[in-house]
């Protein structure tokens, strides 16, 4: 099954060149090694602010580009993992033993398979 691992925007990470603290980020990467070598770790990355997106919005035929930032929005997304594990406990198992980063979240929806 494949799930994937939601890090929430904070105020500071939708701030222009806001970088992640540095320890937070050596304690990420040896968590993400961790995951690459018990092989779950699908993919992973992080995403500008949404000062840089846009969103298209569709109404019948017409569409509408509206660009960012998206100050309104109460949940945006600053990255992502996607793992490949066996059940919803084990991603819980393995998003806990992560880092302490209060902008994560684990998405219990898993795509369907095809």
């Amino acid at each position: 099954m494949r799930f994937m691992v939601i890090v929430k925007a904070t105020a500071e990470s939708e701030k222009e060149g806001a970088l992640p603290d540095p320890q937070l980020m050596a304690e990420m990467g040896k968590y993400n090694e961790e995951l690459i070598k018990a092989g779950v770790l699908l993919a992973l990355d992080g995403l500008h602010p949404s000062s840089k997106g846009a969103r298209v919005k569709f109404s019948g035929k017409s569409r509408t580009v509206v660009d960012g930032p998206f100050t309104e929005a109460k949940e945006l997304v600053a990255g992502f993992s996607i793992l490949q594990v066996k059940s919803l406990e084990e991603a819980i198992e393995w998003v806990k033993r992560g880092p302490n980063c209060s902008a994560r979240r684990l998405r219990s929806r898993n795509p369907p398979s095809l």
